[in-house]
């Protein structure tokens, strides 16, 4: 009996479920690869912008740089690991948020790339065959496309190979992480088209920019649409060469007018904005330098 009792033991533990382990929680981080500012011994400042984002389990480039080269280096010195990478958001058209594509594809050519849509855009564009006016009393050789053209025309971009899907209204990608485009109307970049990324977190948005040429207000008025709450904004607020005076304003209001927490700024904020803005925010100023990792709620 006492043979048989350890025999069904026996049994029983081989055909018991193991208890399987709880996979560890992915931290909710920002970590800054690309800007012209920070002490991180290994990496390399350079005018642009890029970060890591790391929230719910997704991992979600936003930007590249302004040199594939020195985007290479500073991914690799921060062991990021670019195949690893869920989907990619381009904020906007200009350099130095772009240039670090051309080393990204050469590791992870079938990501997806989340970029703003524009009529004739640096990330490609389509238009029907008939955007154009036509006169049919024209021969066939003064016509475009002898006067039959396709349905939809395409139009080229530096990365043809690349999986872009073009933004043009606010756009929840993945649960929790919505892309919110916006328009300047900025002399200098007017009709320029940028996205930001928003991800909710139970604290409030965290609203990450790359250069804000819509304007930071404008930006966050339109996450409205997302969640009525700002929590943190990261990024570029592109007060870099805007006079004193405006600087002050644009402070104040963002922590009085929208009562954002928290603010992170970097690339183009420019210096005497973030003297104004580690003054308005005191506690509540995160420094965002080159190689820094953030926590997010």
């Amino acid at each position: 009996m006492r043979f048989a009792h350890l025999t069904t033991l026996v049994l029983v533990s081989a055909v018991a479920p193991r208890a399987r382990a709880t996979p560890p929680v992915s931290p909710n981080r920002v970590t800054i690869l690309y800007d012209a500012f920070g002490g991180r011994a290994g990496l390399t400042r350079d005018w642009g912008f890029a970060a890591l984002v790391e929230y719910n389990g997704k991992r979600i480039l936003f930007d590249t740089g302004n040199d594939a080269d020195v985007f290479a280096n500073n991914v690799r010195t921060l062991g990021v690991d670019l195949k690893t990478i869920d989907f990619v958001v381009i904020s906007h058209r200009h350099g130095d948020h772009t240039a670090g594509l051309n080393y990204l594809l050469t590791v992870n050519p079938e990501v997806r790339i989340y970029a703003p849509k524009e009529g004739f855009g640096v990330f490609g564009a389509a238009l029907p065959g008939t955007f154009y006016r036509s006169d049919s009393t024209l021969s066939s050789r003064m016509r475009y496309f002898d006067g039959r053209p396709p349905a939809e025309l395409t139009f080229g971009t530096p990365w043809p190979t690349a999986h872009f899907v073009w933004i043009d209204s606010v756009t929840e990608v993945v649960p929790g992480v919505s892309i919110i485009p916006t328009v300047s109307q900025k002399p200098g970049t007017l009709e320029l088209r940028e996205l930001s990324l928003a991800l909710r977190t139970p604290n409030g948005l965290i609203l990450l920019v790359g250069c804000s040429h819509p304007g930071i207000e404008t930006i966050v008025e339109a996450s409205n649409r997302v969640a009525n709450h700002v929590y943190l904004i990261l990024g570029g607020l592109h007060l870099v060469i805007t006079p004193d005076a405006e600087i002050e304003r644009v402070a104040a209001a963002l922590h009085d007018r929208w009562h954002v927490d928290r603010i992170a700024p970097g690339h183009c904020t420019g210096e005497p904005a973030f003297a104004a803005l580690q003054r308005v925010f005191a506690s509540q100023y995160v420094y965002a330098g080159l190689g820094t990792t953030i926590d997010v709620p």
